[in-house]
Order: C-alpha cells, then structure tokens, then sequence
C-alpha cells in the first residue's frame, strides 16, 4: 500500500463527509479507506465508490492516512480528485 499518491496530490479530500460530497459530484479518481474505521462511518463512501466503479485503496489506520492527508489526527476516508 503505497500513500505517496495521497500525499503527493494536488486536489484531495479529506473526511468521510467531504468524499462522499466530492463522490456525488463524480470528481474523484482514488478513494482511500481506513481499515480500523468503523463500519458505519466509512459505508457511505465504499458505496458510492462502488457505484461510480472505482477501486478502493485500503490503509491500515486511521492515523496513517491521516498524516498522509498532512494533519495530525485520523482520517477515515479520502479521496483524489480531478485536476
């Protein structure tokens, strides 16, 4: 599982409530999960991913991902997005 992708990019989300906004949208191309985030919070995400057909990248916690993202707490969820 790489996160330079995540990191390095230019147009990002952050937080289950921003991804599932920019989802809706259909501007995203990657969408990152936390596997230790609960189930209920990040469903909504995996969802509406699986419905625009796109691959979901796993991360191992919410703390990665979050430091990924550049911030100092969790993130449950993010995603890239179009330039």
């Amino acid at each position: 599982m790489s996160l330079d992708r995540i990191r390095l990019a230019r147009k990002r989300t952050i937080g289950t409530n921003q991804t599932v906004k920019a989802l809706q949208q259909n501007q995203v191309t990657s969408v990152y999960v936390a596997r230790d985030a609960e189930a209920r919070i990040v469903e909504p995400v995996l969802g509406l991913a699986r419905l625009r057909g796109l691959d979901v990248i796993w991360v191992d916690t919410m703390k990665q991902l979050g430091k990924a993202c550049g911030i100092e707490v969790g993130a449950a969820a993010a995603a890239i997005l179009e330039d």
